[in-house]
């Protein structure tokens, strides 16, 4: 569904230190730079994937999705969607994507989200009775209610995201682009809103794309991350074969029934906290078994979990050793 070969889009920006002089000098002068937002990146999605698109800022998550979108063109490579040339904009294909992005709005101030809705239908001539039923869908799976009638600027910040997804699928698309679709939500309205990916993700067979910083969104939706940063490529596979890859040690949280010392738990591993009542460990996979059969018959230990790191310790880590790789690079160049 969606192919990606040796994409690059670089910008020659102007650059100047600050001050009066230097922007007199710029006026006859002016000294360029190269920015490589996106540096030579490869990936396919299937249809109907589901896939985590990730890294830190400035990596080039938000340009590569306006690239696939069509709203920026590759300075180089190979873009497809679906079979079609995304910066053509031909209407075949504009009417099978769309990009969400969480800090940009599509609903108008002040009018209700149904204009929007009823604005887009007309836009992508959908017929009534079709637009009828997949809005009823809509509106009962995001439970909005009479929210739909109410004014934008009257809504919270998490009633007009789900406003924003409605307006965005009211044509069907077989594809979506959602650049940090939680952003600014609080928990129960991030948890209502990965519900609903989920289930328009199963429901419909539509292939996700989908930046997040909130790494609870990335394990709840998607089985596959395609990592970049600083503009290329640093994994792309499953998210358990990205935890192994990086920090393969598991964690073991212990509660204690009564009080235990520091020196007793670090009998047992690394200890990543610690409290008299719960401590924290790190130990290598392979020596998971005998920690816990020796935590089991030395502490008190009242309650116990084995897991994987954190997948926020996780990205860091290979963002770390990302940057670490790069710095090398330099040096021997």
């Amino acid at each position: 569904m969606i192919r990606v070969r040796g994409l690059k889009k670089h910008y020659r920006v102007h650059k100047r230190p600050p001050g009066a002089a230097a922007a007199l000098k710029a006026l006859f002068r002016r000294d360029w730079q190269t920015v490589k937002a996106v540096d030579g990146i490869d990936f396919e999605l299937g249809a109907g994937e589901c896939v985590g698109f990730l890294g830190p800022n400035g990596a080039g998550k938000t340009t590569t999705l306006k690239t696939l979108a069509g709203l920026l063109h590759p300075s180089e490579g190979e873009v497809r969607v679906d079979g079609h040339e995304p910066q053509r904009r031909e209407s075949a294909f504009l009417e099978k994507i769309m990009l969400v992005m969480g800090q940009k709005q599509q609903l108008l101030w002040d009018l209700p989200p149904a204009e929007t809705f009823e604005l887009n239908r007309a836009i992508y001539d959908v017929p009534k009775d079709v637009y009828r039923r997949r809005l009823d869908e809509l509106v009962t799976l995001l439970a909005l209610g009479e929210l739909v009638n109410k004014p934008t600027r009257q809504l919270s910040l998490g009633e007009r995201m789900k406003c924003e997804l409605v307006a965005a699928l009211v044509h069907g698309p077989k594809v979506l682009f959602l650049d940090e679709p939680t952003i600014g939500l609080d928990v129960s309205m991030q948890v209502a809103m990965r519900d609903f990916i989920r289930r328009y993700n199963q429901q419909t067979g539509a292939t996700i794309l989908l930046t997040s910083h909130y790494m609870d969104d990335v394990e709840a939706l998607c089985p596959r991350v395609v990592v970049i940063d600083k503009g290329r490529l640093s994994f792309d596979g499953t998210l358990a074969s990205l935890v192994q890859q990086v920090k393969p040690e598991k964690r073991l949280t212990l509660r204690f029934a009564s009080p235990t010392t520091r020196a007793q738990v670090e009998a047992l591993g690394t200890v990543v906290k610690f409290s008299a009542a719960e401590s924290e460990l790190q130990i290598p996979a392979a020596q998971v078994s005998a920690v816990v059969a020796k935590a089991l018959g030395t502490l008190p230990v009242r309650d116990l979990n084995v897991e994987n790191a954190p997948l926020e310790e996780v990205m860091s880590e290979l963002f770390a050793r990302t940057a670490a790789d790069t710095r090398s690079t330099e040096a021997v160049r």
